[in-house]
């Protein structure tokens, strides 16, 4: 991205926060391609993309983006960096709440017989769970260095480069490969 796509970018964006209805369906559609990239990252990965797809994470997203008021953010980064963390919440709900309708929910149980079935089943569970697992991690995490939490949300979930979470954190980029590595660590331990 140039130096003008992210003045024009940092402008929407400001056009936004002033409360430009307009504005924000613009800058969605100037960031799609991006997180239509960030969501396939996402759910790329086997049984994921069984879960949810990547238009779908992609405009529900759209729609928390909508719903938030009193978001801020100061330039692409940040806004990178809140769509990574809407994300992850969109998919954490999403298997949350296939979950509750796998347990019973409105619907009547049907035990299947066929093999097949049962192992596609299985895996679409071990994605869940683990989807589950790694939210559940990064909220332990949180109580212990938030800052922790956001450079795995930037770097995992947003796909952003040390460089650009230096840069929105306001920190040096040794500082967030020191960070970014006790977060792998503390979050592998927590997993094991």
């Amino acid at each position: 991205m140039n130096e003008q796509q992210r003045a024009d970018l940092t402008d929407l964006i400001r056009r936004v926060q002033a409360g430009d209805k307009g504005a924000f369906d613009s800058l969605f559609n100037a960031t799609y391609p991006d997180l239509r990239r960030l969501a396939r990252e996402r759910l790329g990965g086997g049984e994921r993309e069984q879960l949810l797809d990547t238009t779908s994470l992609v405009h529900e997203s759209y729609l928390r983006f909508a719903a938030a008021k009193q978001v801020r953010f100061e330039d692409r980064d940040h806004f990178m960096c809140y769509a990574a963390r809407v994300m992850h919440s969109v998919i954490v709900d999403f298997v949350r709440e296939r979950r509750a309708e796998r347990r019973g929910g409105d619907f009547a149980r049907i035990t299947l017989t066929t093999r097949n079935l049962l192992a596609l089943d299985a895996r679409a569970a071990d994605a869940a769970d683990e989807i589950l697992q790694v939210h559940e991690a990064l909220e332990e995490l949180r109580a212990l260095d938030e800052r922790l939490v956001k450079i795995v949300e930037m770097r995992y979930f947003g796909g952003m480069t040390e460089v650009e979470v230096a840069a929105a954190l306001d920190v040096s980029e040794r500082t967030v490969r020191r960070d970014w590595e006790k977060a792998r660590l503390l979050l592998a331990e927590a997993l094991a």
